[in-house]
This record gives C-alpha cells, structure tokens and sequence, in this order.
C-alpha cells in the first residue's frame, strides 16, 4: 500500500510539472507578435527520488530584425539589453526598442520607462539620429550640424539565459544571471526593432508531446487510485 500510495504522489508531481510547463508554453505562443520577446524554455529533471522538476532558462537567440520608418525605433544586433526605469525608480532591462517622447520630451518605452539616465528630446527638433554605439544626435535643422544629447546604454550579462522575467517585456537580473556591464560593441541598428524568437512550430510540437505525455499522467493516476481502493477494500 505504501508503493501505491508513493506512485500516486509522483504521478500528482509530475502531472503538476506539465502543467507548469504548458503555461510557459502558452505563454510564448501568445507572445509570438510581441517585439524583441525572448522565449521560455522548461527544463523537466528527473530527481534521484524519481520525482520531476523543473527549470526554467531564457531562449537568448537573437530574433529577426524588422525595418520600420519610426527614427526612434532601434533594434540590438547581437547580445545587449536596454536599462529602463520606472516612474517609480525601478530598474529592469528589455530587448524591445520601440521608443517615443514621453513626459518632459525624455525618451521612454512605449509603456512610459525611461531609457537609461535620461535623454531629453528637445521641442524644436528637426532630425533624430541614433548611432550604432547608441549616440543620440540631435539636429535643429536641415544641414545644421548634429549635437548629441544622450547616449542608449547597452548592457550584457555573464549568463542572460538565467535572467527573470519583469514587468511585461522586461528582465531582472539575480545572482546566476550576473550583475549588468556595460557593453562597448556598437550594434544598434535605427529604424528597426527586433521580432520575437518564438518559433511557432517548435512551441505546438511542444505543446502535442505534453498533451499526450499529460493524459498518460492523468491515466496513470487513476489505475493507481484504483488499485488502491481495492487493496483498502480487500484490507476490510
């Protein structure tokens, strides 16, 4: 009765896993059209109990580049996140470069973060130029020379496959992932903005394998419920 007692118990375990992970794997595909979104990927892991666990890792790959006409977009060719803060003073970093003028003409997220320390549109602008190091140039008018007034910082980390998940489509670092650098590689690219790295196919042929991995869970439950019924019977 304890063995039965024991397979029901890890089969309630990793039936728990599965469902875990058909979260994250809903979760990408509903973030399939979401800009510069990185995937998630579960890890199951058999302990030596022969109970499931699971692991969570960023899918770090870089995602497709798209062209657009907006001179505030850009998009990082390579490693690198954008530090963003929040009204609040809360610091988190994204991929996601699509940018607008926010409050006080500073440069911000199209959720309302500010890039960086701080760069500060000025209202007369003609022309905004942002350079592959992440130079913010400003022109007053047509053939007038360019004045930086801001640099987009660009932060890499030892090991981003291990960066969490923040607000929307944003990241905090922790121990494992490594506190941010500054990165000196100049690969921002104006007019454009990294797709998400979802890849469709992969996440439904995930998705097909857990479904049919999470009914032979569910089957075995309940031949091992079964069972134990009738030993408590037989027992009487």
């Amino acid at each position: 009765m304890y063995n039965m007692q024991a397979v029901i118990r890890k089969s309630i375990n990793n039936a728990t896993i599965q469902f875990d992970r058909l979260g994250y794997i809903s979760n990408n595909l509903a973030n399939y059209n979401t800009a510069a979104y990185k995937a998630s990927g579960f890890e199951q892991l058999l302990r030596e109990d022969g109970y499931v666990d699971g692991a969570i890792r960023k899918k770090t790959a870089q995602g497709s580049i798209r062209v657009t006409e907006n001179p505030l977009d850009i998009a990082i060719s390579g490693e690198g996140y954008i530090p963003v803060v929040s009204e609040d003073g809360e610091v988190q970093y994204t991929r996601d470069g699509a940018m607008k003028v926010g409050k006080g003409g500073y440069l911000v997220t199209l959720d309302d973060w500010m890039i960086g320390d701080g760069i500060k549109i000025p209202a007369n602008s003609y022309k905004i130029e942002i350079r592959p190091n992440g130079d913010v140039m400003n022109y007053d008018k047509a053939g007038s020379l360019p004045e930086k007034i801001g640099t987009i910082p660009i932060v890499q980390f030892d090991n981003p496959e291990a960066l969490e998940q923040g607000h929307n489509n944003k990241v905090v670092f922790n121990d494992e992932s490594g506190i941010p650098k500054l990165s000196k590689e100049e690969n921002i690219r104006q007019y454009a903005t990294e797709i998400s790295n979802v890849n469709v196919y992969d996440e439904l042929n995930n998705l097909m394998r857990l479904n049919t991995s999470m009914i032979a869970s569910v089957n075995l439950m309940k031949v091992a419920d079964d069972m134990y019924n009738k030993a408590i019977n037989l027992n009487q």
